[in-house]
This record gives structure tokens, C-alpha cells and sequence, in this order.
């Protein structure tokens, strides 16, 4: 007799899961069943921004497997359904098919649930009005997209100066808008320390969009129709055909809460190194819903990104198909761009290594992404923190132009391996003119990184 495992969510989690699943159990033993209240599956969402400015020209090309590929290799698919409850105790869930308002309860043997995060609206006036757009689902950039094409005018105001909020800034700019981004922060890119957010701020201002600073959203304007027409802040008001919400995301976890599994102190599901979320040995979860290992900090992080939730489904389809293996945390590596200035960064900012109680040396330098006399040399900041006293690596961060930012991975590495600054200088990078100076900017840091360890 199979099993029947319930998967909710059919994303990079869900459907690495569900694949990695029937790799090792064919349907003869189990019963793969996934719930996904949208449109699509298997897509990739770090790509909506791009398709939204134009750089990727057709939605389908996000998607890496249809609906009808995954059918076809025996996993029950079921689009525009959502869970609505999870009976732990019973074990089943309750599903509501969105164009019928039908329910049906489903038994399961196994659970996994790969709920993702869903863009954070605080509870303004205005917030739910027509033209306000988070951006996080594949069903999120065709709505944005859809607003777009009614052209209602060509002024647009980006809330959250994040990742998302400056990729979504600059795919309006791309698109002729007139962009302004409103930034509770003192700088953007709140994931970089104040001192390196600045570099993107120019840039952006460069490229023709206002950056304001120190301003909290009060409320959203909306005209007599209820569509959205500006944007309130304590000092003024800034005009908006549209609305784009860049604040964050938040762990999509309200099933799970009331079905009562554990949650972390930022909402996401509390698991084990198999992914099985704590106390209950038929349920697993991954992808953005859940919080993971922060290797550097020892802390639990909510880290939204597709990386991770594609390892998570891996993992979890090993578990739920019988076999084993385990993600031991992760650094907090993340690379973006900003028209051609290239943003990554890996480890601990200057605040959260002062919140986990480390004391630690920083370094900034400037170098070029190739020998300084090579054609195309271009300029390039890096930032490192190292432990005091140990001189234990605990976080880089690099803005620069073409061939900055995949320069994380270099740290991101001796992050994993736990090195230090010392070692970093020793490592046996590659070099040509074209590629690097001689002295690769990373190895530079960790140079000076090494001299502030020594001077206590």
C-alpha cells in the first residue's frame, strides 16, 4: 500500500521536494499531491524584476518546469487550490478549490509545507487600494505588470529600499516611469552597513531616481475611484499612478500557526537539520516559511532566497521518499545590482555582530575589478569585519562594477569553513590582468583586516 505525502506550495521548495521525492519512490509507493493556489509552479521569482523592466522578455521564461512536466512524471498537481487548514492531530488538510469555493479534506501520511513569504503590507490607510503591488509570486508580477499596461500615468513611488525595492526602482525606471523610493533607512539596501548603502544611493540617484531618506509612510491617497494617487509621509506627499511595495517579506506561516507548529521569534517554522519541523516526525518544511542556522552568528535567521529554498526541497524529498540528509545553515550570502554597480555581501553587518556580542575590527578598501593598467578596470569597495583578538572572519560586503559582486563567493567560502582573516591572505586565488590585480580585492581586506587584529 503507498503513502501519500501533501505537499503546499508548488515553488522552489515545494517542487524540488516533490521531484527529488519521486526520483527515489516511484507512485507504486508513494502518492505525491501538491496544493498551489496560483497559476504557476517551478518559476523563478528573483527574475520577476527583470521581466517587469524588460530584460527578460516573456513570463514563460522564468519558469523552469510547467505544470503538465510535473504531471507527467506521476505528482498530483492541483493549481488555484488552497490549503486552508492543517488538522495535525487528524492528519489532514482541509483544501478550497479558489474557482469553486469547494472543500475537500485530504488525508497524509507525510506533510510538507512550502508556504513561502508573502510581501509585508503594514496597516495603513490606502495599503489595500488598486495600484499598490507587493512583488513576490509569479501571480504578483503579472498583476504589477497588468497595471502597468493600463498606462494611467508614468509616476511611480517605491516603498522599502531592500533588495527587492531597488530592483523593482530601477525596472520602473527601465520602463520610463518617474521614480521615487522612500526609505525609512539612512541609507538604502538596509542588508549593507549605512557606510556601503550610500554607494547605492549615488548610483540610484544617478540613474534619475529619488531617494528619500528618514521618511515613514503614514498612508496611501487614493482618488474618488480608490485608486491609488500618492504616497503620505510625515513631510509631504509624493505622487503615484503606482505603488510598489518593497518593505520586506514576512514568513507565510499563518496555517501553520494555527495548526499550532512551532515558530521562531521572526515567524518562520522551527525545524530540525533534516528540515522536519521540531516535534513532529511527518512534517517537514522549507524554502521562505521557515528560519535556518546562522552559521556565523549561531542564531536563527529568516533569510528569503531561492538558493536556499531549492536545497530545502532537495533535502526535504530525501527525507519524505526514505532516505537522508541534512542543510547545516547557511552564511547570508546574497549578490544584486543596481543598473551596471554590482551589490553582494555575505556574513555579519557591523548591528547584528553588536547584537550577538562579538567585538570585531572592520576594514574598507577600494581596488579594481582587474589590474589597474587592463582595459575595463573598474572601481570596487570592500568592506570586512573580523573578530577581535581571533581574527575570525565574520562578514564581507563588495559594491563595485562588472566582476564585483560573484567575488562574494570567496568569502562566503571561508565563512563555511569557519577561516580566518590570517588564512583568507593565504588562499591561492587565480590571477591574470584581465581577471584581477595581483592582489585580489578580497585578499587586500583581508590584509588590513589582519593588521587591525594584530593592533588589538
Amino acid at each position: 500500500m503507498s503513502e501519500r505525502v501533501v505537499i503546499i506550495g508548488a515553488d522552489a521548495a515545494g517542487m524540488s521536494a516533490a521531484s527529488q521525492a519521486r526520483r527515489l519512490k516511484g507512485a507504486d509507493e508513494l502518492e505525491i499531491v501538491v496544493f498551489e493556489r496560483g497559476h504557476f509552479t517551478s518559476y523563478s521569482a528573483c527574475g520577476v524584476p527583470y521581466w517587469v523592466g524588460g530584460q527578460v522578455a516573456d513570463r514563460d521564461d522564468l519558469i523552469a518546469r510547467t505544470p503538465e512536466e510535473h504531471r507527467a512524471r506521476d505528482i498530483d498537481l492541483r493549481l488555484r487550490t488552497e490549503i486552508v487548514e492543517i488538522d495535525v492531530p487528524g492528519t489532514r488538510v482541509r483544501a478550497r478549490d479558489l474557482a469553486s469555493g469547494a472543500e475537500t479534506w485530504w488525508d497524509y501520511d507525510k506533510l510538507v509545507i512550502a508556504t513561502g513569504a508573502t510581501p509585508i503590507r503594514p496597516p495603513l490607510p490606502g495599503i489595500d487600494a488598486a495600484g499598490v503591488h507587493g512583488v513576490q509570486t509569479l501571480d504578483d508580477g503579472q498583476a504589477l505588470i497588468d497595471t502597468l499596461a493600463a498606462d494611467r500615468g508614468r509616476r511611480a513611488v517605491v516603498v522599502g529600499a531592500g533588495y527587492i525595492g531597488v530592483e523593482m526602482a530601477e525596472a520602473l525606471i527601465n520602463r520610463g516611469y518617474e521614480v521615487t523610493m522612500i526609505n525609512r533607512g539612512t541609507e538604502p539596501m538596509s542588508t549593507l552597513d549605512p557606510d556601503m548603502g550610500v554607494l547605492i544611493r549615488k548610483a540610484m540617484q544617478g540613474m534619475g531616481i529619488r531617494v528619500v531618506d528618514d521618511a515613514e509612510v503614514t498612508a496611501v491617497r487614493t482618488d474618488d475611484a480608490g485608486r491609488a494617487r500618492a504616497v503620505a509621509t510625515a513631510d509631504g506627499e509624493y505622487p503615484a499612478d503606482v505603488v510598489v511595495l518593497g518593505i520586506g517579506v514576512r514568513p507565510a506561516t499563518d496555517l501553520a500557526h494555527a495548526a499550532g507548529l512551532p515558530l521562531g521569534a521572526s515567524g518562520g517554522l522551527l525545524t530540525d537539520l533534516a528540515m522536519r519541523v521540531r516535534g513532529h516526525e511527518n512534517i517537514w518544511a522549507g524554502g521562505d516559511c521557515v528560519e535556518v542556522l546562522d552559521l556565523v552568528s549561531g542564531s536563527l535567521r529568516h533569510i528569503p532566497l531561492g538558493t536556499h529554498a531549492n536545497k530545502h526541497g532537495q533535502i526535504i524529498g530525501a527525507g519524505v521518499g526514505g532516505d537522508y540528509a541534512t542543510f547545516p545553515g547557511v552564511v547570508g550570502t546574497a549578490v544584486s545590482k543596481v543598473c551596471d554597480l554590482e551589490v553582494a555581501r555575505t556574513g555579519l553587518r557591523e548591528k547584528d555582530a553588536r547584537r550577538v556580542g562579538l567585538q570585531y575590527v572592520t576594514t574598507t578598501i577600494e581596488s579594481t575589478s582587474r589590474a589597474g593598467y587592463f582595459p575595463g578596470a573598474a572601481p570596487m569597495t570592500v568592506k570586512m569585519l573580523a573578530e577581535r583578538r581571533t581574527g575570525r572572519l565574520l562578514g564581507v560586503q563588495i559594491v563595485g562594477r562588472e566582476g564585483a559582486g560573484k567575488r562574494i563567493d570567496i568569502a562566503a567560502v571561508a565563512l563555511t569553513a569557519g577561516m580566518t582573516v590570517e588564512q583568507l591572505t593565504a588562499l591561492d586565488l587565480g590571477y591574470a590582468p584581465p581577471f584581477s590585480p595581483v592582489w585580489d580585492p578580497v585578499l587586500v581586506a583581508a590584509r588590513k583586516a589582519l593588521a587591525a587584529v594584530r593592533r588589538g
